[in-house]
């Protein structure tokens, strides 16, 4: 077999794998259309470049001192409250749309294992996020190219889903492994920043819901995420 044919399989592969996953969860493609066209709208308009592109669910839209946080970088943000992978995947090349000019994008999504069931939200195994992830990952390359750096904010210890964090920790450890095989794909850690030396989250950094980072969280987020820009390795 020929190089060339080779990667015409290798590419198929991709392609049979990203609608098999997508048929699977294709019952939440309809889920957050109005945050998405929102989002569509504010892509449209977009006449900077060399920013800093967030995408995630609600706490990248919480966020509200980006922009002083993440000083002196530009920064756009696109999120929308609730996202989880298995919706992500139907959305995030519309999402993507328009920002091939972004100096890097950053992803944080936290909502596929919470430790409650409801609607039709069910907690996935730590495997099928990781697989997820490669499905929007992919995505992210084919519609934007292989150079801009992506870089994948773990999900956070939380007091709140503090009852899954074993579940949480697995599917970050996976997704880590997965960025050490990538090209311009990096791991962002923050977990040894939000535990105690007992190992238990740190309830100040987070607003009353014990979910959300309040600004004392995310001013440690930006100095993590600032460091890791300057030594992404």
């Amino acid at each position: 077999m020929g190089k060339k044919s080779f990667l015409i399989l290798i590419s198929f592969g991709i392609f049979l794998n990203s609608c098999s996953i997508e048929k699977k969860y294709i019952k939440h493609n309809k889920f957050f259309e109005k945050d998405i066209s929102n989002l569509e709208q504010k892509n449209s308009k977009i006449q900077t470049k060399d920013y800093l592109l967030f995408i995630g669910s609600s706490s990248i839209v919480r966020w509200e001192t980006i922009k002083k946080d993440m000083y002196p970088y530009k920064v756009i943000r696109n999120g929308y409250g609730g996202a989880h992978y298995y919706d992500l995947i139907h959305f995030i090349e519309r999402i993507c749309k328009g920002h091939e000019k972004a100096k890097a994008i950053f992803i944080f999504v936290a909502n596929d294992i919470t430790g409650v069931e409801f609607g039709n939200h069910r907690d996935l195994k730590p495997r099928e996020v990781k697989r997820l992830f490669k499905s929007v990952y992919k995505k992210i390359r084919n519609k934007l190219g292989d150079k801009i750096p992506i870089y994948v904010i773990e999900t956070t210890p939380t007091p709140s889903r503090w009852d899954v964090w074993e579940k949480i920790k697995s599917t970050n450890d996976l997704i880590m492994s997965y960025t050490e095989k990538e090209n311009e794909l990096f791991y962002i850690t923050t977990r040894d920043y939000f535990l105690n030396d007992n190992g238990t989250p740190i309830s100040n950094y987070f607003v009353d819901d014990q979910l959300h980072l309040n600004d004392l969280g995310y001013k440690i987020w930006s100095k993590i995420i600032k460091n890791k820009i300057k030594n992404p390795q």
